[in-house]
């Protein structure tokens, strides 16, 4: 990879011929443009375990390595308002929550929790009910467009309720379901774009062997978050979560996928929020040394 050019290295080459002023005010926007995260945020499935265990402790040295903003994961044992306190307390925001318990049957107390909460967004991924075909297959395009209308009509709950429905993937969308088609695709050109944004695991569509910048341009303003994990370089795509096939998670910068073009493109495609995660197991490191490690990465390439 080429290195990019400072400001102090720009500023110090003196006079320059026409092309090459031509060339330096194309860079200037570069040079002066904001940093790719502004403000970096984490997942807080990262540090499950040791919100469990310490959740003030915890949130109080998430918000000492930097992060602002997190991302909730279920509250650590404590209901939506103990779970707001602690948050305040650590002096961090909190945008955006995932639940878990869709489809479940009447969202109304979820989405209670959520504005105890205060989020804008909430998050939910694949539902298992529509995870298979009528003869217990795979999900084919019949249950990727039921899927869809599912989230429609939950989208359209959340907007009621002041909130804003998204939908994340996982790398078992991206089968190919034939005629150049994945059930990933099916599901965000049947899903209507006011009622359901979407949050994009970068770790997880890379694994799958897709390009989040591909996605990013195909859908604009469809994305309102992104996830940012990364791997251990796989010998072959994959879009099974069976454990044998799963790609090991490792700390940001030493796995496999390029992040500065993707988090370009990601705040041009009109993405708001910008979440660090990492999964178990946790190799050679603790999960609060990875998500130390994640956030210092982000600064090398945001600068």
């Amino acid at each position: 990879m080429i290195a990019p050019t400072t400001r102090r290295t720009f500023l110090s080459r003196g006079a320059v011929t026409v092309a090459g002023t031509a060339i330096a005010g194309s860079l200037t926007p570069m040079l002066w443009a904001e940093p790719l995260v502004t403000y970096p945020g984490i997942q807080l499935y990262t540090v499950d375990k040791e919100l469990k265990a310490d959740i003030n402790g915890t949130l109080a040295t998430i918000r000492a390595i930097g992060y602002k903003e997190v991302e909730g994961a279920g509250f650590a044992g404590l209901t939506a308002k103990q779970f707001k306190t602690a948050l305040d307390t650590a002096g961090l925001k909190c945008n955006s929550t995932h639940f878990f318990n869709f489809g479940d049957g009447d969202p109304a107390p979820i989405f209670e929790q959520a504005n105890t909460l205060g989020v804008r967004y909430v998050v939910s991924s694949f539902i298992g009910k529509y995870g298979q075909n009528g003869s217990g297959g795979e999900a084919g395009a019949d249950e990727y467009k039921a899927l869809a209308d599912f989230f429609n009509q939950l989208g359209a709950s959340a907007n009621k309720a002041g909130l804003q429905l998204a939908y994340h993937n996982h790398n078992t969308e991206f089968k190919d379901l034939g005629q150049g088609k994945v059930g990933y695709d099916i599901l965000i050109e049947s899903t209507d774009p006011n009622l359901v944004k979407l949050e994009l695991d970068c770790g997880w569509i890379s694994a799958a062997g897709y390009n989040p910048v591909d996605y990013f341009k195909r859908y604009p303003n469809r994305y309102r978050m992104v996830h940012i994990k990364d791997f251990i370089k796989p010998s072959k795509p994959s879009t099974s979560l069976d454990h044998s096939e799963v790609p090991q998670g490792t700390v940001l910068g030493t796995g496999y996928i390029k992040y500065k073009p993707i988090l370009a493109t990601a705040k041009t495609a009109g993405v708001e929020h910008f979440f660090v995660e990492q999964e178990p197991p946790f190799i050679g490191t603790t999960a609060i040394e990875a998500a130390k490690k994640d956030y210092q990465y982000l600064e090398s390439i945001s600068k």
